[in-house]
């Protein structure tokens, strides 16, 4: 069974590539443009510049994350010879793929020199219908193999970066390889210890000490989680394959015992039941919940864009701010991210290339990626986060009080190792939408296992170009 794909279908349940692009803002940009139409702003870039079509080099993203990295790419080199003009679409109502595509297609003047894509769609841009646009790193101008080499590039970000022919198109700035993010007084409370070391041991490795984890924390009255939702983003990219191969719907059995995972959790009253991205999820966040839950699976940003602003305090005592600690997930996996793209059209490609290199590959105290790890962007005292570079995150602080003062790259080095990047699809929004809702029915007792997953194969054959068996 054969359907063309619904032209701009958008999957709602991936609020965060809506509110958190890459995965969050840096400590001086807005996290998730709201705006609906495109927006455009040169960067002020002095009146000495020619702003002629051929000093303009034309930046595309749905975020102003990347757009204010480039900012600061030109303050720190005055002789930087062009404008930068952008165009920020948010990817609220699905409107940036669409307009991306139809600029990539027209080309000319006003056509993207670089863009973004977010990890829920990435794959078109790199390896899918998209990925013939993209200009190969190397063609820029930049040592790729050397500078892999020295930045010692999480691999995951790499794989999903490669094009079909082997080169690699696109880089991420930021690491979003996931822990385990755990509440210090519910651990201490259920376990009688709160060291990370310990925590790791005590709901992993595995789905197995996982659940006798949660048996132990009902025991006390609190959950292990807030939603199945938190697991199912360590279940999807844990995957040994994607949604799709060779054509057709396949469902991995590490995705389909999602199924068997989900109703555990409810069945035995583990979590509160909570959809990720609603009041309750956040409330969760807070303690405030029908029972207080044990913690959350997710990278950095997750930590700094979602529970620190959720978490009820802005300094240690306040809400839940400073109760928390990472360990190590169960699972191997990453969520979310933002690659950096350049079109192989570009008549500015070494311009284009240096922008490129000191977003994704430059591991020196200069490049972008120390800065953000370091949380000094903007000067000292922002935000820090985990960034694509275990060299860089090797030589930084990434001790922060909300973890009550915890150096997070001590997890967050080694979780970027255990992700994988083989099993994307450029359809996975959608299919993952699909595949939650009947989940969601299933554990609910709507539906039977089969029908739920009938029900699945069917709305994917309806709505997508995938082959359905």
């Amino acid at each position: 069974m054969r359907k063309k794909m619904l032209s701009g279908l958008l999957a709602a349940t991936m609020v965060a590539s809506l509110l958190f692009g890459c995965g969050g803002a840096a400590d001086t940009t807005e996290s998730g443009n709201s705006e609906p139409a495109a927006t455009e702003a040169a960067a002020d870039s002095g009146d000495s510049k020619d702003t002629s079509d051929d000093n303009v080099i034309n930046v595309w993203a749905f975020t102003e994350e990347v757009p204010g990295m480039i900012d600061k790419y030109v303050e720190a080199h005055p002789d930087f010879p062009y404008e930068i003009k952008t165009t920020v679409i948010a990817t609220t109502d699905g409107a940036y793929q669409p307009a991306l595509d139809q600029a990539l297609a027209a080309g000319g003047a006003d056509a993207p020199d670089i863009y973004c894509a977010e990890a829920a769609f990435v794959l078109k841009y790199t390896q899918g219908d998209a990925a013939q646009y993209a200009a190969a790193y190397e063609d820029l101008g930049i040592d790729v193999a050397a500078k892999l080499d020295e930045a010692k590039i999480a691999q995951y970000t790499v794989d999903i970066g490669t094009n079909p022919d082997g080169k690699l198109v696109g880089l991420g700035y930021q690491a979003t390889g996931g822990a385990f993010i755990y509440r210090r007084s519910v651990a201490k409370d259920t376990w009688g210890t709160d060291d990370p070391a310990e925590i790791s041991k005590k709901i992993g490795p595995g789905w197995d000490q996982f659940f006798t984890a949660a048996e132990e924390l009902k025991a006390k009255g609190y959950g292990i989680v807030s939603g199945d939702g938190d697991v199912w983003h360590a279940v999807e990219n844990s995957s040994d394959t994607g949604w799709i191969v060779d054509g057709k719907l396949n469902i991995d059995p590490k995705r389909e015992e999602f199924l068997d995972l989900s109703k555990k959790l409810k069945d035995n009253g583990y979590h509160n039941d909570t959809q990720d991205w609603q009041d309750a999820w956040f409330a969760d966040m807070k303690g405030e919940g029908s029972k207080e839950v044990l913690g959350f699976f997710g990278p950095a940003w997750l930590i700094n864009y979602t529970m620190a602003p959720n978490c009820g305090g802005e300094a240690v005592g306040e809400g839940t701010y400073g109760d928390w600690a990472v360990c190590d997930s169960p699972i191997g996996f990453f969520w979310g991210g933002t690659w950096v793209l350049a079109n192989k059209d570009t008549d500015k490609a070494e311009a284009v290339g240096d922008i490129l290199e000191w977003i994704t590959l430059d591991s020196s105290e200069e490049g972008l990626q120390y800065k953000w790890a370091n949380g000094t962007l903007n000067g000292e005292g922002g935000t820090k986060d985990a960034v694509a570079s275990n060299t860089v995150m090797g030589k930084s602080d990434g001790s922060v009080d909300f973890l009550g003062g915890q150096n997070m790259f001590d997890y967050f080095v080694p979780a970027n190792d255990y992700a994988k990047g083989t099993n994307l699809t450029q359809y996975d929004e959608t299919i993952n939408m699909y595949w939650r809702e009947q989940v969601r029915e299933y554990t609910a007792g709507n539906k039977s296992r089969e029908q739920a997953i009938a029900d699945f194969k069917q709305q994917v054959a309806d709505n997508l170009d995938v082959i359905v068996e």
